[in-house]
This record gives structure tokens, sequence and C-alpha cells, in this order.
């Protein structure tokens, strides 16, 4: 892969955010997060030419320094605020948590967008609005699709998380390629609580692959057949950004393997991004050792 004639892999689309994490026991942490961030390094270190296209206030032009990457070509766009979360986690595994937005930065429009070919546009949202639904259409004229449900379902009310059905589903679900969802978000948007029948629902509805993502392994369907593999994490320490560099690595490695494949590949691959904080800084070697030693559903 790589950056080559035709442009780029991927165009990343999502906020930075300046995240406060208060784990089970009272510890406070301070990082920058952001689901594009998590993506971006997935899918880089996976050997994909990506452009990540963010918002922050130019008082906070030093958080990206930590996220430079030969691999990765930051476009960074003024906003008067940046955003920032706080995550409350009320247990060990990280499973639970309470989400607060503390002040978000402003939405992206398509004139701010890289005027470069890309084949995916990768709509990494944090909360609705902040990547408009309206940019969908046009830039599924341009490229694939990937979107992350929870840049249209989290919603804010005064700061507080909540879940809101995506009420245009129906209408934009056909125009998207790869559609990633949690367990959670599977059931809010189709009221089905089966994993492997909300999964085929979406694909029904016009998704073309649903990747979804459950604390136990990655499925994929292409609305004919179910793919599956598991997490093999030892430990949660780097359970933060688990679906984003599960879904990113998916699609970096899609591009030229097989669905099958390809799973297995991004659930190896974030099984080792949980052993350690931050985004994935590993090799595909790393990857491929891993899927030797996982076992085969």
């Amino acid at each position: 892969m790589g950056a080559h004639m035709k442009g780029y892999d991927f165009i990343m689309i999502g906020h930075i955010s300046k995240d406060i994490m208060i784990d089970y026991s009272g510890n406070e942490e301070r990082i920058t997060g952001g689901a594009v961030v998590y993506s971006s390094a997935a899918a880089a270190q996976s050997s994909a030419a990506v452009i990540a296209v963010s918002k922050a206030a130019a008082e906070d032009s030093g958080l990206f320094e930590p996220l430079r990457n030969p691999k990765i070509e930051w476009v960074v766009i003024a906003s008067p605020l940046t955003t920032s979360i706080r995550n409350t986690y009320h247990t060990a595994d990280k499973e639970k948590r309470e989400v607060l937005l503390l002040q978000q930065a402003d939405p992206f429009s398509l004139e701010e967008l890289p005027q470069v070919p890309a084949d995916i546009y990768y709509f990494a949202g944090l909360f609705k609005g902040e990547i408009p639904e309206t940019l969908i259409w046009p830039l599924s004229r341009k490229g694939k699709i990937a979107l992350d449900a929870q840049g249209v379902l989290r919603c804010s009310e005064g700061g507080s998380l909540v879940f809101e059905d995506w009420k245009e589903k129906h209408q934009f679900l056909p125009m998207i390629h790869y559609f990633k969802v949690d367990a959670a978000e599977a059931e809010i948007l189709t009221g089905i609580s089966n994993r492997e029948a909300a999964a085929l629902r979406l694909c029904e509805w016009g998704a073309g692959e649903v990747v979804l993502t459950h604390n136990t392994e990655i499925i994929v369907c292409d609305g004919s057949s179910l793919y599956r593999a598991p997490y093999t994490n030892k430990n949660n320490s780097g359970r933060t950004g688990r679906g984003d560099t599960s879904f990113a690595s998916y699609l970096a490695w899609r591009k030229e393997h097989n669905i099958a494949e390809s799973v297995s590949y991004a659930a190896a691959l974030c099984s080792i991004k949980m052993e350690s904080p931050g985004p994935f800084r590993g090799t595909i070697d790393d990857v491929y050792a891993r899927m030797r030693e996982t076992p085969r559903f």
C-alpha cells in the first residue's frame, strides 16, 4: 500500500480530545485521545497511507507533537476550542464508564477537507454533529465511506453522554461501505440483542460490511456470511481505543486481503494494543506472531 499516484488509502476525519481518565480507584490521568488518534495509528502501522484531519485551538497545537508519525500526514484546522472529554471508569475491566463532554471543537465542513484522492473516507467522530451527515453523500461519490456509529449515536445533553437512535440510518446506510458498531450500538440501531442477527440486519438495511466489536471478539458480516476472531489480550491497560483500533486495522488489511484474514489481523493487532496504553505502535510482524498464537473459532 502506501502513497501512490491515485492518492491516499485513507482520509480520516475526527476531533482529537483532551481526555481526562479517572479509573475505578480514583486515579486521574490526562491523555490526548480521540477516535482519529487510535485509528490513524493502527492503519499507518499496517502500511496504509493516511491523512488525519482534526480540529484544535491554536494554544493546543502541542498536543499533536506526540502523535507525529512519518506514516501519517496530519492536517489541523483551527477551532476556538479543542474537544475535551472526561471518562470515569467504574470497573477494573473498563467496560463501564461515565462520559462527560467538557467542551467541543467546531464541526467539519466539506470545503475544509484535503482535496486529494482517497480510497476510503473514514468518519472517526466522537459525538453526533462533529462530522455532519451531509458529508456522507458527496464523499461517497469520491471513495468508500467508513463510519463509526459512535459519531452518529453519541449525543450530548448538557455535556452528559446519551445514546439516541440514528434517525437517518435508512437514508445513509446504503452509502456506507464499512460500518462499525459495538454490541450496545448495534442493539440501539436495530432493537436486536443478538450480535450476529443485529449485524445481519444492518447489512439488510444497506451497509456493505458491518464490523461489530464485543469485549471478547470482532464479528464481521457482509450480508451473507459471518466472520469472527477473538481478542487475546492478557490485560486491559490499553482498553481505550479498542473499537477504533479494531476498525482501522481491519480496513487497512482489507484492501488487499479477504474478510476472514482481515478480521483475524484486526483482532490480533488490537489485542496487542490493549496490553499497553496509547495508540498501536507495533509492527505487522508483531501482528503475524500474535495471529499464529491465536486459536481459530
